[in-house]
Order: C-alpha cells, then structure tokens, then sequence
C-alpha cells in the first residue's frame, strides 16, 4: 500500500523571539535557523519515520536539491518530486518564549502542480493505495475529485483552512483531519460536541480526526466516537506537532492498527516532537515512539 502526498516542501526561516514583532516594531532576534519544512513535507517524513510507505509529490528549485538529499536520508521516496525554475517554498516563522508560532507562507514551487501532472501520477496508482493533502499546494479539489473517482482514499488535512474549499470536496473525502476550531467552522457551530454530532449528519461517509491541543483528538465517523488524551510533556516548540500526529496515526491506521491505538501513537510522537526545536528535525523515530509507548 502506498500513500500519495501531494504536498508542500518549505523552507522554514525560524527566529526565536521574546514576544511577536507587532505593527512598527523593529526587533533583534534571539537566534536563526533555515530547516527543511512544509506541512506536506513533514506530513511525508511522519509517515516514513512511522513506516509507511509515502512517495511525495511535490516541487522544489532546481538550486536546491539538498532537499531531495535530505528526504531520502529520512526514508521518503522523493521520486515524484519535481525540480523547476520556480523558487521553493519557504516559511517565516516567529517562535516565542512560551511556544507560540506565527507563520508567513510564500507558496512558490508548491503552486506549480499541473492536471496532467496529476492524472499521470494517479494512473500509475493501485487499488488500496491512498492520497494525502494539505491545503498548501495548488488544484487540491481536482487532486481530490480525481483521486476519488479512481476509487482511491482520500485523507485531507485543509491547512491552511479554506471553508468553502473543504466543504466542495468533503464528499469525495474519505479522513478529514482539521483541529476543533477548523472543524467548528465548516459546521458553523461555537462547541466541540456539536461539531462532531453535525458532520457526521452532513457528510455520512466521512471520517474525522479532531485534534484538540493539550486535551488529545477526537475521531468519529457516524458510528463510532472516541477520545484519546494528550501526554504530558513539557513543551518547547509546537510548529511540526499536528503534522507528526497526521503521519504517525495514518500510518498505524494504514497497517490495520485498531483506531484508539493509532491515535494513542500518533499522540506519543505528537508529545515528542513538541519538546524540540524545529520542524522536521523534531520528527521523533519509530524507535523513540515505541519506547516513549512503553514508559507512559
């Protein structure tokens, strides 16, 4: 079984500062560090690091195929990863004392997807096999439409959130994975409870992971409604946290891991990665997830 993730490759210019940089404001920062990044990318190290196997579909500047470099040595199949003209993506990322972010995204390379591009890539593709995305690469509805009519599963993590986007393609969605805010929004409700009651009803066929912070995820689907709770740790960074969860439990869920433990794994990793810097670089391995199972 193979995930097909067409997703965004970033490179991330973090400053660690004492508070954000507010309007007119001018101010030195505490250090600096360009990491490899991009919801997509780090959704695909996720996977790769958990077992799964993932080809990435994306593209990156013909001047930086360190990228391609460093994926490989991560476990994930760059083969589909194209190199062009275009300028990588990158991201501007603010990380404050108590762990908060604030991110600017310049899409470039991410947008430069085409539909033959993708019909080539999802001929190739077998029943079983599932799709992967983000909201930060361009033609995402017809990437989701024309997996589905090819009989594939869909997973969607619509990050940036796009409400009207996602509400086009929920039918065609087989995993939606939003936090309680995003999936508050798609239903246009103020609770938790009253998300998770009117997406079921609107959308029967849709699965959804909610993940909630420091109080853990949500799944339900219309049948089934389960909470798993958050470790405790001690947090440093939160920037790669939702992506490390995403890969972690799609994995497990891939594998045919019962839903609650696959949850249960992808908050380990989720609690690892948080008590790190950066973004992929904090994407804990297999090993250190298992052994982290075993002493909580």
């Amino acid at each position: 079984m193979t995930i097909y993730n067409f997703g965004s490759i970033n490179l991330d210019h973090l400053y660690q500062l004492d508070h954000f940089v507010r309007p007119g404001e001018t101010m030195a920062s505490d250090s600096y560090q360009c990491l490899l990044g991009g919801k997509g990318a780090n959704q695909s190290v996720a996977l790769a690091q958990a077992g799964g196997g993932v080809k990435h579909v994306g593209a990156i500047h013909s001047v930086d195929t360190m990228i391609l470099t460093q994926l490989e040595e991560l476990k994930v199949d760059v083969s589909l990863i194209e190199t062009l003209d275009t300028p990588t993506g990158h991201a501007i990322i603010q990380l404050t004392k108590a762990a908060e972010n604030s991110i600017i995204l310049y899409p470039g390379a991410n947008h430069c997807l085409s539909k033959v591009r993708v019909d080539e890539i999802l001929s190739a593709a077998q029943q079983g096999d599932w799709v992967l995305l983000q909201n930060e690469t361009n033609l995402v509805d017809y990437i989701i439409e024309s997996a589905h009519s090819k009989g594939l599963k869909v997973a969607f993590n619509p990050a940036p959130m796009d409400a009207e986007l996602t509400k086009a393609v929920l039918p065609f969605v087989h995993l939606l994975i939003v936090n309680e805010v995003e999936a508050m929004d798609l239903v246009g409700v103020d609770t938790i409870d009253a998300a998770a009651q009117l997406l079921p009803e609107r959308y029967p066929e849709l699965a959804v992971l909610m993940t909630l912070g420091q109080d853990g995820v949500r799944y339900f689907d219309g049948e089934e409604n389960l909470h798993v709770p958050a470790f405790r740790v001690d947090a440093v960074d939160t920037t790669a946290a939702g992506d490390t969860f995403i890969g972690y439990t799609l994995s497990a869920i891939l594998s045919g891991t019962p839903i609650a433990e696959a949850m249960r794994r992808g908050c380990a990793a989720s609690a690892i990665c948080v008590t790190r810097l950066g973004a992929m670089a904090a994407i804990p391995s297999q090993h250190e997830v298992e052994q982290f199972l075993l002493e909580n």
